[in-house]
Formats: C-alpha cells, structure tokens, sequence
C-alpha cells in the first residue's frame, strides 16, 4: 500500500494488483472448502488436461475449474446438463476480476441426474454400434476354462464354482477385484485386458469365456459397471464375455455391450458351461441311434442283394458253354503241336540242305578278294597322292595364303592320314605272307592255328603270297602235296568264218 494520501482525505489509495490479490486472500482465507450444488454447463476439456465449465441455477451461475491432476478423481464424467455436487475452493481470477471455484471432487446430485447420464452414455454408445447383435461373439459350447472376474471374500464367487462343479468340471481363473467404488471400473477393465493378454498354450491357460460378476446392489452401488471406459474395454474383448451384475432387475451399461446377459451369478455358470450329464445321455442316445440306422441299412441293402440275386443266371450255367469250348481246344492242342513241329523240321533240313562249309568259304573269299583290292587301290592311291600334290603348281602359292591355325590343321590332317596307313599296313591279315609265311586252311574254310587242329589223310589249302597249293597230311604230320591233276586232251574251239572270208578250198 502507498503513503501517499489525498489532499481532502487521509485514507490510501490502492493499486489494481493490490487490491485484486488482497480480495483473492480473503476469498480462499474465507471459502477454503465450500460443497456447491447445481447443473454444469459450457464444459470445455482443455488439451493441457484441465477442464473449464459453469455451475449454475435458476438465478446464478459461478465458473469453474478442475485443474488436469483432479480429473481422474471425479466420481462423474464432467458433462452438459448435469446436476452434480462439487467440492473445493473459491477463488479469483486477478486478470478479470472475477471469482470461481477450484473443483477437487465431484459426484452425481441424486439418483434422477445419475440415470440421466446414463441415457445419455447410452445412446452415444448405440451411435457407435457397439450394442449391435451383429458384433456379438457366440459363446463356446464346451469350454475347458472359465476366467471369472469378481470380489474373492462374496458370496458369488462360491456360488459360481459350486454351480461350475455340479454341471461341467473344468478350469476355473479367478482375477480378484473390488465390484463398488471408485477403483472398481478401473480394477475390472485392467482383469478384462489381462485375460486377454494371456498367450494361448503357455503357462498359464487362457480362458475360453470370461464371467463378470457382482452381486445385486443400489443404482449407486452398481454405478462402477457403468463406466465408459470399461464398456468399451468389454466391448474390445477378444474372448467372449458374460455379464452378470446384480439381480435380474438390475442392468449395467456393460449388460448392452457384453456377448451375453445372465441375470445373475449363478445363471452366468449355467449359461457358460453345459451339463456333462446330459451330454453323456445326448451321446448314448446318438450312439444307440446310429447303431439302430446302421443296422436297418446294412438289413436293406442284403434285401435289395438277394433280390437282385434271384434275377441272375447260375454261375454253373454262365462257365458251362465256355467250360466245354475249352475241353474241345484242349484235345485239339496236342495234334495242332505236332503238325507244327513236323512242318517247322521240314522247313529247317530245306534251309540245311542248302547249307554247307563251301558255301561259306566261298562268301568269305569273295569279301577277302574285295578286301585286297581296296587295299591295293588304297596302296595306289597312297603313292601317287604325294606326286600329285607335288606336281600341282599352285600348291606352294596356297600354301604361303594359309595362316598358322590352317597350316597345323593340314598337317595333323596329314599325320592323321599317314597313321591310317600304317594302321592299315598293320591290320592287313596278309602281310605275314611278304615274309615267307603260309594261310592253312582246312576242306571246310577254318584257318588252322596248331598241328593237333590237322588230322592224318586231311586235305588243306596253302595260301602263299602269290597263289595257292593244295596237299595232303600224313600220319607223321608231313604235309605232302597232292599228285597234279590228269591233264586232259584240249579240243581246239571250232571257229566259225567271217561271211566276207573266203573259201581256200
């Protein structure tokens, strides 16, 4: 505050600042805790987290403010239209010289605003289609485990596993939460993610259906199943779900968006799992039906056998025709084998007569004459190949226009061709008889190859390198030459003159 004082008076004067923050300490001194009632209005959900909004009534209307730490703490979601009651303190804004009040907490005004916003979060979730029976998963008819979601010390947990253990034994998971208050949306939205996070095939088993239960309660006790966050966490559950909270009078938001409603606990165990005795009745009973079926078309199918049995002809009657031409085939089958044999022997002693070692011999010398004529046209051809490729002018001059690669090819073609001479040279069955050597060859053509080959008084053929001789073996394995043929007396050809010759006689 200032010393200064007015001319016509001793009070002081106050700067702006001054006096807005001495009245900001006054208020918050003054109204440090004040629960006020009325309906919200301009609720605005700042991006930094706080949100602004106006309480007012048929008179008044005060602003207000829930700082971004105080949000998650409400009792109710801060909306347009709702009649709530609100904690905290007053305060002023210096900048604007007006006052508002710091909201700490906030809670509903009275069952008709509760129901009221349920409406509301109703229909925007019927917007959004999540009530839609369409997106509603089909529960599983035999599951082998059970995860139920529920407070552990209630009494509606024992009733579950009682009623699971009197209709179907299985695995039962139990995720324990509180079911009333402000931690329970919470609690029961993280159990519900958490089944769902379980990997199937590991250690711990992965429910088949998953049961949310409480037992029955006020609008205010059962306002946790209410909850926006988690109807949309039921909703995004990947494993089907039941909801059974309360009585069968009682409905939740999460009734409309579970796969199934029971109206209570224990109906949610019934729904779940079936009756294991019934089942084992329901198989019987299919099993005594199938065997009732089976044997009635097994007894229709002999029936329509026999009958069309009597429609066929005998099987001795079928085979008697076909039995008979057998017989008959077989007695012919003997003499049709010899008469065959008799005509193939004649047809092999023509072939043989026609046979004989001169024939052979013959056919062998004519392509061993052929053999020794290529040979010697080869000789020839051989010799005077050189002559004419030496005689040939041009050959030098075609010669130096070769290059390298031809002139080696040339001339591997002529080393070629002088190896295939003395290839030849060296295969030539005749060359020993140059040398002095002699062929033996026995009457029938076989070349002789050792003495014990010859026998006494047989005749051979000597074939020397320029003619042949015939002789003889004697007993001492001398070979004698056979006395010359008789000459016989030469006729002297008659001669026939010329028509323009003339007579000397």
């Amino acid at each position: 505050m200032t010393d200064v004082a007015a001319p016509d008076s001793n009070a002081p004067a106050y700067s702006v600042s001054e006096l807005a923050f001495a009245l900001k300490r006054t208020l918050e001194t003054s109204y440090s805790h004040v629960r006020l009632r009325g309906e919200l209005s301009k609720v605005t959900h700042h991006g930094n987290g706080h949100v602004y909004l106006t309480i007012k009534d048929n008179k008044s209307a005060i602003d207000g403010v829930v700082w971004k730490g105080s949000v998650r703490g409400l009792g109710v979601r801060p909306e347009h239209g709702l009649e709530v009651i609100v904690t905290g303190k007053i305060t002023t804004y210096p900048a604007g010289s007006r006052y508002q009040i710091v909201i700490e907490s906030m809670e509903a005004a009275g069952v008709g605003a509760l129901l009221a916003q349920l409406e509301r979060l109703k229909a925007k979730l019927h917007g959004e289609g999540l009530f839609e029976a369409s997106r509603k998963r089909p529960l599983p008819s035999m599951p082998a485990v059970v995860g139920v979601i529920t407070s552990p010390t209630g009494a509606v947990i024992r009733d579950i596993l009682h009623r699971i253990r009197d209709r179907w034994p299985c695995h039962v998971l139990v995720w324990p939460v509180v079911v009333q208050g402000d931690q329970a949306a919470a609690q029961v939205a993280g159990a519900i993610r958490g089944f769902n996070a379980i990997t199937p095939g590991g250690r711990v088993p992965r429910p088949d259906i998953i049961i949310v239960a409480r037992g029955g309660g006020s609008v205010e006790d059962l306002w946790a199943f209410n909850d926006e966050t988690l109807a949309r966490t039921v909703a995004a559950s990947d494993i089907p779900l039941i909801s059974a909270v309360g009585h069968e009078t009682d409905t939740t938001l999460i009734d409309f968006v579970s796969d199934r409603r029971a109206p209570t606990p224990t109906a949610a165990a019934e729904i779940a799992t079936p009756v294991l005795g019934e089942l084992r009745v329901l198989v019987s009973d299919y099993d005594r039906r199938l065997n009732r079926s089976g044997a009635r078309l097994i007894e229709d199918r002999r029936t329509r056998l026999v009958g069309a049995a009597r429609g066929l002809p005998r099987p001795a009657d079928l085979l008697a025709l076909a039995q008979q031409r057998f017989d008959i085939a077989a007695g012919r089958l003997d003499a049709a084998l010899g008469r065959n044999t008799a005509v193939h022997a004649q047809a092999l002693l023509r072939v043989t007569a026609r046979l004989s070692p001169q024939a052979l011999g013959r056919q062998r010398q004519v392509k061993a004459d052929r053999l020794s004529d290529l040979s010697r046209r080869m000789d020839l051809a051989a010799h005077r190949a050189p002559e004419r490729i030496a005689q040939n002018a041009r050959l030098p001059a075609l010669w130096s226009r070769l290059n390298d690669a031809g002139k080696r090819r040339l001339q591997r073609d002529a080393d070629r061709l002088t190896n295939l001479e003395k290839l030849r040279q060296s295969l030539n069955p005749e060359r020993p008889l140059e040398l002095g050597f002699a062929l033996v060859r026995k009457a029938d053509g076989a070349l002789a190859r050792s003495a014990s080959d010859l026998l006494a008084g047989e005749r051979v053929n000597l074939k020397f390198k320029n003619g042949d001789r015939d002789a003889v073996i004697d007993g001492d394995g001398v070979v004698h030459a056979p006395p010359p043929p008789a000459l016989k007396p030469v006729r002297p050809k008659p001669t026939t003159p010329k028509p323009d010759q003339g007579d000397l006689f």
